[in-house]
């Protein structure tokens, strides 16, 4: 696939940003993990470091989106997510920074409890922190029907609401998370080598998406390799198409369809419910890199690399990044499920 010559970074500069995370965020060498599992050798990509509360990757997607509602005379951040959403955590964040109201659907039902910290600790205790309003609703498998529900309600008490999607997953949010290979290109040439792949948890679809496209431009032989973490890679790579294909058309740049991998096997018995492999995965990052994972995304991300290094994917001499989406606060949500 050709593209032009306009680099990433120019294409990237046409979309304004407020400037709310904290970037470049760092790439860092994984010598211990590497020498562990005797495969590639691993770096992280520390999307967990974006700063604002607690951090994250849909922080990148957010300084681009909410670009939007602050230009547009919003006075309302209207989202939604489970309890342990760590998008909807990010959400409230922001909103708190920026002098927004906030209003938050609260999925419930997707997943039963885990524990009984669930629903009052983690990304549950720190959305009240940032003052959140939170609206319970019963999970139907549709995720932003009822947020834009909330909105409409919102619009007739005369509230002027902004709508950000389950996981900040749009055509917009996927042209942000492009910056990340951007960013990647710099530092993997300063580094001294080119990644063959980078591999992530993949679920509400955005990351992957802006991950395919800026690659497309800036690192055409490097490998998007998505872990589903939900149990439903069909739908996950549906949705990866859809978004990249519309934050390709904003680009100006072809779309392959071929370029999207979504790895399948890896959610455990179903999304929010760890595995054995993720509280390894999770064992291991902390032991050996003094890297938090949550249960729920990154946990579920390393484990599925870690499943692919010990089926011979990659050589021993080649590199990988394992993309850290972050969801620290997660953890203390789950300390008692998982054994640690």
């Amino acid at each position: 696939m050709q593209t032009n010559r306009t680099s990433l970074s120019d294409r990237l500069a046409a979309f304004p940003r407020l400037g709310l995370a904290n970037l470049p965020t760092p790439l860092e060498a994984m010598k211990r993990l590497t020498a562990h599992l005797g495969g590639p050798r691993l770096w992280v990509k520390r999307e967990d470091a974006t700063g604002l509360g607690f951090g994250g990757n849909k922080l990148r997607k957010l300084d681009y989106v909410l670009h939007e509602a602050v230009s547009s005379g919003a006075d309302t951040i209207v989202s939604g997510g489970v309890v342990q959403s760590n998008s909807q955590r990010q959400v409230a964040a922001v909103a708190a920074k920026l002098g927004f109201s906030c209003h938050l659907v609260v999925y419930h039902g997707r997943l039963e409890p885990p524990t009984p910290e669930y629903t009052t600790s983690g990304n549950a205790f720190l959305n009240r922190l940032f003052g959140a309003h939170l609206h319970d609703v019963a999970w139907t498998g549709d995720r932003n029907a009822a947020i834009r529900t909330l909105v409409g309600d919102l619009e007739a008490k005369g509230h002027r609401p902004y709508f950000v999607p389950y996981g900040v997953s749009n055509a917009l949010g996927a042209v942000a998370y492009a910056s990340t290979i951007s960013e990647i290109e710099a530092q993997a040439a300063l580094l001294g080598f080119a990644p063959a792949a980078i591999v992530h948890c993949t679920g509400s679809a955005g990351t992957q998406a802006g991950l395919v496209v800026g690659a497309a431009v800036a690192m055409p032989n490097t490998r998007i390799v998505g872990i589903d973490i939900d149990a439903e890679p069909e739908r996950v790579r549906a949705d990866v198409v859809t978004f990249a294909q519309d934050a390709s058309n904003l680009l100006d740049i072809p779309f392959d369809r071929a370029a999207v991998e979504v790895i399948a096997g890896h959610a455990g018995p179903a999304y929010g419910v760890p595995h054995e492999a993720t509280i390894e995965a999770i064992r291991l990052a902390g032991h050996l890199e003094a890297l938090p994972l949550d249960p729920v995304y990154s946990g579920k991300g390393l484990a599925g690399l870690i499943a692919l290094i010990r089926q011979g994917r990659w050589r021993t001499g080649e590199d990988v990044i394992f993309l850290h989406t972050g969801g620290a606060p997660t953890l203390f949500a789950y300390q008692s499920a998982l054994g640690i």
